[in-house]
């Protein structure tokens, strides 16, 4: 009976966090110059899973970050593409089981990178790494394995991702013929990443060629690579 008491309050709680959680994608986007949407291109040649984790393949990660992608960076119109190329590092989605003493957390890493699709030039000088959980806080209670089906783990994940990669791109508005942005002060430093290996895997020309993008088509070149 206990354990009964103990899972029911912990389902509340789950519910709780993940109602605070809403969708921002009905809003109009923030302003990002002439930013259109071109190649869309996520890779895990090189992805690890932390141990204590559902299993989770290469080709579904790819179809839910690209998704996320294109949900929030399909909303822009503007007349200039610019493509994304995105290597996950790293993942982990939070199994069942009572999640108090330990309660494992659903984590994501990714590196981001953006090019000039005109230009056929790289717009950051280094790969933004990004590290999201479920919530964008982190501060989850609890691990979201008795709440959350697989499925809505990545794509909880994936939009978060999404989202960190709007405020990267809106956080440097001189990469689209923005006046830049002011500085507010001492920036708080990212998360210490998981230990998975970071290198950026390449990004296979066979992967740009091959996956259509539903906007004017980039200017026939090799597909960037995402180190």
């Amino acid at each position: 009976m206990r354990a009964f008491r103990l899972s029911a309050l912990c389902l509340g709680l789950a519910l709780t966090v993940a109602a605070c959680q809403k969708s921002d994608l009905q809003d109009p986007p923030a302003p990002l110059g002439p930013f259109a949407l071109g190649l869309n291109i996520v890779v895990t040649d090189k992805m690890q899973k932390v141990p204590i984790s559902r299993n989770a393949t290469g080709e579904e990660w790819e179809a839910a970050l690209e998704q996320a992608i294109e949900d929030r960076f399909g909303r822009y119109t503007g007349d200039k593409l610019y493509n994304f190329g995105i290597a996950i590092d790293g993942y982990a989605l939070a199994p069942p089981g009572i999640p108090v003493i330990a309660a494992p957390k659903s984590i994501l890493a990714i590196k981001a990178n953006i090019w000039d699709d005109a230009a056929q030039k790289k717009i950051n000088t280094e790969p933004k790494q990004i590290i999201v959980f479920e919530s964008l806080s982190g501060d989850t209670v609890i691990g979201t394995g008795l709440t959350r089906t697989r499925k809505q783990q990545m794509e909880a994940l994936s939009y978060n991702a999404a989202k960190k990669i709007e405020e990267w791109l809106l956080d440097n508005p001189e990469w689209f013929g923005l006046p830049p942005k002011q500085a507010s002060g001492a920036s708080t430093p990212s998360p210490k990443p998981p230990q998975f290996d970071m290198t950026a895997p390449p990004l296979p020309a066979a992967d740009a060629a091959s996956r259509p993008v539903p906007r004017p088509t980039p200017t026939p070149a090799p597909a960037p690579a995402a180190g």
